[in-house]
C-alpha cells in the first residue's frame, strides 16, 4: 500500500496569529480558510490545518495544540478493510472532504483520531522545500500497540538504526516507523530519558532546516527555543511556536525509510 502521513491537525485559540507565524517565519503558504475562522497552510508537502478551538468541533479530546496526523492512501476502501482486520470493533466515520478535512477517520489503539485522504489533502503535486516537516513524536502508553497498527494498516516500516544504542539500555520501550518522507517516534509517554516531555498523543514535531540557531535567533520574542539535550542526536533546538507547541528544529536530520534519511543537505 502507497501511504504518506501528509496532514497535521492544530486546535488553536487563535487560529489566524498561528497561521502567521508559520507563514511569516517558517516560510509556509496559506492554502486556505473556513467560514468558523480555521486556516490551512503548507510546507509544499503537509497541509497543516489550524482550527478555531470551539464546542462544535465535537471531537472526543479537545485539549488544544497538535492534535491529529492524517494519511494520504490510494484507496479508502482498502485501508478500512486493513483497519477491520487489526481491530474488527475499531471507529470508522466520514468526514467532510473539505481542505480542514480528510474523507474518513479512523482511530489508532490509544483513541487518537488519524484522518485518511485520496485527494492528498488538497495538495496537488507535494513539493516540500526547507523548512519542512519531517519528524512526529507520539507520546505513547504502548508505543508496541502503535507500531503494529501503523504496521499492519499502513505498510509503515520499522526503523532502527538511529535508536540501535538506546535499545539497548534495559526498559527502553520506544519504537520507531517512517513512510519514506516523515519519521514517526513511539516514545513512551511514562519515560525518564533526558529531555522527555510528558504528553499523551502529539508530543511535538520536527522541522528540517538548513541552519536550526539561525532560524532560532529569527523567531526569538515571537516564539521561544532551547538547545536539546546532547543525547537528543536527531535535533539541535527545541522551538515553541507561539502557542506553545514543540517543534525541534534538526539540520542532522531524521532516519525516514529502511536505509534512508532526511537531511538538511540534501533535502
Amino acid at each position: 500500500m502507497n501511504a504518506r502521513i501528509g496532514y497535521l491537525a492544530i486546535l488553536s485559540q487563535n487560529p489566524d496569529k498561528l497561521a502567521k507565524f508559520y507563514t511569516g517565519s517558517l516560510g509556509f503558504k496559506e492554502l486556505g480558510r473556513s467560514g468558523a475562522g480555521d486556516v490551512s497552510v503548507t510546507d509544499g508537502a503537509f497541509n497543516v490545518s489550524i482550527f478555531k478551538h470551539r464546542p462544535e468541533l465535537n471531537e472526543p479530546n479537545m485539549e488544544l495544540g497538535q492534535h491529529h496526523i492524517g494519511i494520504a492512501v490510494d484507496s479508502i476502501a482498502e485501508v478500512e478493510k486493513r483497519y477491520r482486520k487489526f481491530n474488527p470493533r475499531g471507529v470508522f466515520v466520514r468526514e467532510a472532504g473539505d481542505l480542514q478535512h480528510g474523507e474518513a477517520r479512523i482511530y489508532d489503539p490509544e483513541c487518537h483520531p488519524v484522518t485518511l485522504s485520496e485527494r492528498n489533502f488538497g495538495i496537488d503535486k507535494p513539493q516540500a522545500g526547507l523548512p519542512r516537516i519531517a519528524h512526529i513524536a507520539f507520546g505513547a502508553l504502548d508505543p508496541s500497540a502503535l507500531y503494529e497498527f501503523y504496521d499492519a494498516v499502513f505498510g509503515f516500516r520499522e526503523l532502527l538504526l538511529a535508536h540501535a544504542e538506546s535499545a539497548k539500555r534495559p526498559g527502553y520501550k520506544n519504537r520507531h516507523v517512517g513512510d519514506g518522507a516523515t519519521n514517526v517516534a513511539l516514545q513512551a509517554y511514562y519515560n525518564d530519558r533526558e529531555g522527555h516531555e510528558a504528553r499523551h498523543g502529539i508530543a511535538h514535531i520536527g522541522l528540517l532546516v538548513s541552519n536550526p540557531a539561525e532560524l532560532a535567533k529569527s523567531v526569538e520574542g515571537i516564539a521561544t527555543v532551547a538547545h536539546r539535550p546532547a543525547s537528543r542526536v536527531q535535533s539541535e533546538i527545541r522551538m515553541r511556536d507561539p502557542e506553545g507547541n514543540g517543534c525541534d528544529l534538526s539540520g542532522r536530520g531524521w532516519e525516514i525509510d529502511i536505509d534512508k534519511w532526511a537531511r538538511a543537505e540534501v533535502a
